[in-house]
């Protein structure tokens, strides 16, 4: 069966192994599709196969990943399922489990094998080439080896020594043998890889160089022969340079895939199991770190008319039709952007796409903002639904955690999930608000929306690049269209909708917290620019903007220096863009009336858990075609952000009861309250994001060190400094407090106020603990309330909503200091959802509330028992 099945294109064990990811992994299909091995419609040439191999999956180095054999496979009716591994080794059968396991390790073996005689023969003509290099005639400069040869003897080394220690552990197998610190060395070691690929594309042009002026080279470089497998019939292949150069690009994919096969058919409780997490980890890490570099030989879809067209770049985003939101996944193929959706299907049918439209990239164009004809007005979701949703979401999922700890029924997780799923769906429907505007020469616009700047450059870049070659305008027949649209299925990198819902349980859940993040500075532009920085991390499946540096004017080596704290929702991985500042009014974009900067950069990287919650600064840089940006960044996990730490010195502010601080200034209300509340309402009322966006933690330190100090200058220094580090001093001041403003004898009361459900019974409660309240934190209250509600005033200019403020300022007014909270911490994420949604009711509801006054309420107080 293996060898007729292969040859009639289904799908072999070890390709069925390799393809039974439902898109887990982050990075494109970048195996070498068509290189090798097959004819012109993609058949595979018969091979000899290694003895045995009937029952081994054994994975040469042909692309039996194919999505063309594997879509063939699944769609011939034989019955050969596409994914035989699912269900095996989740601890229903761990025997089997760990028998999948011997297979996936013996095929990998033997593709290792192989790959290190593809190494081999291309480290084969080095010696000589070297050799003759520092003699009278040269075939080629030690330069040009080195160019070419580039870390191709590290790799080898790398791998001999792998295989040599896996291999007699395959061979005398027992179950419980451990080979995961294999896999992590492997993984530790792709610094390597990094390097060679680095190189890669220089390595390619020399070679070609080479073999054009150098007929010697030329010989050499197209037969390099590769031996065969030690049992093989065929004692070697002649293989191109070219072609060898590519497989150790492809190896670390296939390797990565392996792993996650192995993680599959390995029990938890194996040693085995969290060496093998962390170097699929590091693997992905470093996949998607390299993607962005590669363009790698894409699998090709063959046009009626014979040409090759390539899948480029999928995803799914939010079109704007009709005047509502669709999720749609997007398609660019080398000469076409293809706008789908996901057909409903019956159960046990072959799901489908159907095509919604499709722009001949000859035809494409973005309208510049001025052009963009005006379109009907977007409809946003204020912030505060969307926060509402949020906290929807974090509630469920504390509720699935809690079910699975209680072993509880699958029907209620199910159904949970099913909740959690929708909820989700909304969000993601509902938060993007980016407009990325595609227009058809002949017609017709269509509008996108996406939550973050990144992708819209993205998207862009890629067609760009793909309009500066020859492409030609085409009208697609409805069968040629059909046959592209049934390409995608097979085609797509991208399987799932990005909730969370869809990730599985093993998958890391992110991070919680706050992170800090320092923005150094940035070299390498051409020219001297009004430039800045922008943050973005994920939350919820999909990336929001969380700080901004300030905008350094005029130069080509910005320093910024600014730190930031950043909120993490279970997030994975930081972004930074860099951009231009236009200041040029007639850039005006007509969706959503914003001048349009230009990105001169952008770079993500992964947030690995530890690394990043060591105690120490870890600096990093991150590089965006020629520009660098050097960065530094900590983390703290919510319980240690939310330590209330009481000042030792009692001169300051900081720290120190509000009491005691009243008392000492002879005032009702701190002067540092007063004097940034002053601030922020002289010039950052109208600011966008005022108190949700961060300052820059440098500058909050220096005030907060005059304000401790209660130095002369304050006044001087407070006009002076960036408006959003004034709004962070303030939030810090409250959020350093050694018990919250509405203290911690209060906190319990407030819980329970809130959830009463009859609205007399909740304002007279409501109202009453204000009463309790000492008389300097009740003034500071009301103070703060008043100043707050003239904020959100001004939400159409400054974006800040009532509950935008409450949420940000919630938890700082109301959690309890350290001593309280100690009975209640369990997982950071679920104190987190359900008390912070509390305390940013009891906030809302005093904002939302009529004015209060400090002497009504007083004066109420013989109506009411004062004991709470």
């Amino acid at each position: 069966w293996h060898r007729a099945g292969r040859r009639h294109g289904l799908l072999p064990p070890a390709a069925a192994l390799l393809g039974s990811h439902r898109g887990h992994l982050c990075f494109p299909a970048d195996f070498s599709y068509g290189a090798d091995d097959y004819d012109a419609e993609g058949n595979e040439e018969p091979k000899a196969l290694p003895e045995g191999s009937e029952t081994m999956p054994y994975i040469d180095e042909s692309p039996t990943m194919s999505p063309q054999l594997s879509a063939r496979g699944q769609d011939s009716g034989d019955g050969v399922s596409p994914t035989p591994t699912d269900g095996l080794g989740t601890g229903r059968d761990a025997g089997k489990g760990l028998e999948m396991r011997k297979l996936v390790l013996s095929g990998f073996l033997a593709s290792e094998e192989i790959y290190i005689n593809q190494l081999e023969a291309l480290l084969l003509p080095m010696k000589p080439l070297k050799a003759t290099a520092t003699t009278s005639q040269p075939v080629l400069t030690l330069q040009q080896i080195e160019t070419i040869f580039y870390k191709i003897q590290d790799i080898y080394e790398i791998h001999k020594e792998f295989y040599d220690s896996l291999s007699p552990k395959v061979q005398q197998w027992d179950s419980n043998i451990t080979m995961g610190h294999l896999f992590q060395k492997l993984a530790s070691q792709l610094g390597v890889y990094k390097a060679f690929v680095d190189n890669y594309k220089i390595a390619l042009e020399t070679a070609e160089k080479c073999s054009q002026s150098n007929y010697q080279f030329q010989k050499i470089s197209e037969e390099l022969k590769v031996k065969g497998p030690k049992d093989s019939k065929e004692s070697h292949t002649s293989v191109t340079m070219e072609a060898l150069l590519y497989k150790p690009i492809d190896r670390v994919t296939r390797s990565t895939l392996v792993l996650h096969d192995l993680l599959k058919h390995t029990p938890t409780d194996h040693p085995d199991y969290p060496l093998l997490q962390d170097a699929l980890r590091i693997s992905q890490n470093f996949l998607s770190s390299i993607n962005e570099d590669i363009d790698p030989r894409r699998t090709a879809v063959t046009t009626p008319k014979g040409e090759t067209r390539q899948l480029i770049k999928d995803g799914f985003l939010v079109e704007l039709s009709e005047g509502s939101r669709k999720l749609r996944h997007v398609f660019l193929f080398t000469d076409v952007l293809l706008c789908a959706k996901l057909k409903k299907t019956a159960v046990g049918k072959h799901q489908q796409y159907d095509c919604k439209w499709y722009v001949p990239l000859a035809d494409l164009v973005f309208p510049s903002p001025e052009e963009s004809e005006h379109c009907p007005q977007v409809h946003v979701i204020p912030d505060h639904e969307l926060e509402d949703m949020k906290m929807k979401i974090s509630a469920i999922k504390s509720e699935v955690q809690k079910e699975k700890a209680n072993k509880g029924q699958s029907r209620a997780i199910e159904r949970l999930k099913k909740k959690m799923f929708e909820n989700e769906f909304w969000l993601l429907l509902n938060s993007p608000a980016i407009p990325f505007r595609i227009h058809n020469r002949n017609g017709k616009s269509y509008l996108f929306l996406l939550s973050s700047d990144y992708e819209r450059s993205e998207w862009r870049e890629a067609i760009q690049k793909l309009q500066k070659k020859d492409i030609q305008a085409f009208v697609l027949s409805s069968v040629e269209l059909q046959v592209l649209t049934g390409s995608c299925f097979k085609l797509r990198t991208v399987h799932n909708i990005p909730v969370t819902s869809n990730k599985d349980d093993d998958e890391s859940p992110g991070l919680y917290g706050f992170l800090h993040v320092i923005v150094h500075s940035a070299k390498g532009f051409k020219q001297s620019a009004n430039l800045y920085c922008t943050l973005e991390v994920d939350s919820f499946g999909y990336f929001v903007s969380k700080a901004k540096t300030r905008v350094f004017r005029d130069t080509t080596e910005p320093q910024w220096n600014e730190e930031f704290e950043i909120e993490l929702e279970g997030s994975q991985s930081l972004r930074i863009l860099c951009y231009e500042k236009c200041y040029d009014k007639t850039k005006l974009n007509k969706d959503n009336n914003e001048i349009v900067d230009k990105i001169m950069g952008k770079g993500q990287i992964q947030l690995d858990p530890q690394a990043v919650q060591t105690k120490n600064w870890h600096m990093d840089v991150i590089e965006m075609n020629g520009i660098k940006v050097e960065f530094s960044m900590k983390f703290t996990s919510r319980d240690m952000s939310l330590k209330r730490t009481p000042s030792k010195k009692q001169t300051g502010v900081f720290g120190v009861k509000i009491s005691v601080v009243t008392k000492r200034e002879r005032s009702k209300v701190p002067y540092i309250v007063r004097q940034c509340i002053e601030e922020v309402e002289k010039r950052g009322i109208e600011e966008v994001g005022i108190y949700r966006i961060s300052g820059v933690a440098t500058d909050i330190q220096a005030l907060k060190a005059v304000f401790d100090a209660n130095n002369k200058d304050i006044l001087v220094m407070l006009s002076d400094m960036d408006i959003n580090a004034i709004a962070g001093t303030l939030k810090l001041y409250f959020r350093e407090l050694p018990e919250p403003l509405l203290t911690d004898r209060l906190y319990p009361a407030f819980m329970e106020g809130i959830a009463l459900s009859d609205p007399a019974a909740k304002e007279n409660c409501m109202m009453h603990l204000l009463r309790s309240l000492p008389d300097p934190n009740l003034i500071t209250f009301l103070f703060l309330l008043e100043h707050l509600k003239r904020v959100a005033e001004k939400e159409p200019i400054n974006k800040m909503s009532l509950h935008n403020l409450a949420t940000v300022f919630g938890p700082t007014l109301l959690r309890p200091s350290e001593g309280e909270s100690k009975g209640h911490l369990t997982l950071a994420s679920d104190i987190w959802s359900h008390d912070v949604m509390a305390q940013v009711q009891v906030l809302l509801y005093y904002l939302q509330h009529p004015p209060i006054s400090f002497t009504e309420l007083k004066r109420n107080t013989l109506y009411f028992s004062t004991d709470v």
